[in-house]
This record gives C-alpha cells, structure tokens and sequence, in this order.
C-alpha cells in the first residue's frame, strides 16, 4: 500500500512500469481537475490509490492546512476542499468498479489519504456490490468531525511516519478528529502505540535531531519515501521476532 500510494505521484507511463514491478497486471488512470487516482489490479485483488500533495511542497501542505468545513453527503462535516477534489473523482472510479470482483482496497498519501477515506465511506454507500475490505493511509490530514468519521464501519490502518507534521493538522481544536487505528513508527522504524506526552518528546526529539542534521524533521517525515523505508525496517524487525505488542484491530471496526 506503501509503495503504491509512492508510485502514484510518478506519470502514468512511469506509474504503470512501476506497477507492473510491484506485481499489478493492469490499471486505469483517473484525472478530474486536480484530483488524481489510479485503479490497479493483480491476479488477486485491486486497489484505488490517491495521488496526494506534492512531496516536501509546503504550499501543499499549507493548503492542507486550511480549516473551512462543509456538510458532508452522509452525516456530520467534512473538510471543504478535500470534498471538492473528491467529489470531481468519485463518479469516475464508481463507475469503472461495477464489474470488479476482486478484493477492493482504498489508500493514499496525504491528501491523497484524505481522499482515500472519503471515497472508502462512499463505496460503502455505493450502489455497487464492491464493497472495500480495507483502507490504508500514509501522512494523512483530519478530514472531517467525529460524526462524520465514526459514521460508516471501515477497518483502517492510519500510518503515522514519526514527526509528520501533515498528521496533526488542521487542528483537533476546530473539531477536526481522526478515524481508524494509528500505526505509529519512530524514527527506527519501530510500530510504537504511544499517546500523549510521551508522543510530544518524541516530536522534540525527532525535531532538536533533524535540526543537528541540517533538515526539517515534520517535513522530511511526511515523504512517501520515508514511509516506505520505515515499513520495510519494521517488517524487517517482526521477521526478527520484535514484535509491535500492539493489539489487534477488530474486524470492520475504527481504532478510534
């Protein structure tokens, strides 16, 4: 998921190579204004993956940032821009999924996560018989208030690379909230299941060490590169018996 969610910043040629590599026999490239997503499928299953902001732009990141909230189609508020960009790019991949019958999962970097969890909760609402089994994403935003990211049963796994500063905006204080269940790496590449003022130390540590090697720790953490290299060090460290310890996700259920 990782990966994909990667390769979907490259240009279609270039994505559809890259794929290819990673095992997919096939995809389709959506594009509706902005917004950008690409449908791929192996012999076993398919996944929707969202093209987000542009790595390290911190105009995109600022965008992000923005607070305006709008009412969303199903219960509660949504953020307004993710919204719009969804909703150019929905009606095109609703269609294209009628007729798929292989597992269907959702995910993306970013923006493109945000997308990813407002197209999952609408595919579950969806006319059509292809139903999601599972959403990943990578650096995502808060999308919307507890209502509305509480409303539809969706098994997500939300990763968290370290010091990501597109994680923890815009702000909980605003009534922004975030769903699924927090996969937490730090800077090892270790899952840790860490809350409150243990995770501020964290962010200090990782922003006082990034600052001794001459780098932004919250912006260089939000590259999909990083995710990757981080996921592949904590399977790495599983296989090696160091295990997370964190308890399982109940099936179709939130970690919130």
């Amino acid at each position: 998921m990782a990966e994909s969610s990667m390769i979907s910043y490259l240009l279609p040629e270039e994505c559809n190579k890259a794929a290819g590599k990673l095992g997919f026999v096939g995809g389709k490239y959506f594009r509706a204004g902005r917004a950008q997503a690409y449908w791929l499928w192996s012999k076993f299953d398919s996944i929707v993956v969202f093209r987000g902001t542009e790595p390290n732009e911190w105009n995109d990141i600022q965008a992000d940032a923005n607070t305006i909230t709008t009412l969303a189609e199903t219960v509660g508020r949504v953020h307004r821009d993710f919204k719009t960009e969804t909703d150019e790019l929905w009606p095109l991949i609703e269609k294209e999924l009628e007729n798929n019958t292989r597992p269907l999962y959702f995910t993306g970097h970013s923006l493109g996560g945000a997308m990813a969890t407002i197209c999952t909760s609408r595919c579950l609402l969806s006319y059509i018989h292809s139903e999601p089994a599972e959403l990943h994403t990578f650096g995502s935003p808060r999308v919307g208030c507890r209502r509305y990211i509480n409303h539809a049963p969706i098994r997500h796994f939300r990763w968290v690379n370290y010091n990501d500063i597109v994680t923890r905006i815009p702000p909980p204080w605003l009534g922004y909230r975030h769903g699924g269940r927090e996969i937490y790496l730090n800077d090892l590449g270790q899952i840790r299941e860490i809350t409150g003022w243990k995770k501020v130390a964290d962010r200090l540590k990782g922003f006082f060490g990034g600052l001794r090697r001459f780098r932004i720790d919250q912006l260089s953490d939000h590259s999909t590169l990083d995710y990757v290299d981080h996921i592949f060090e904590a399977v790495r460290l599983e296989e090696a018996g160091h295990f997370s310890g964190l308890d399982p996700l109940p099936p179709n259920g939130n970690g919130n």
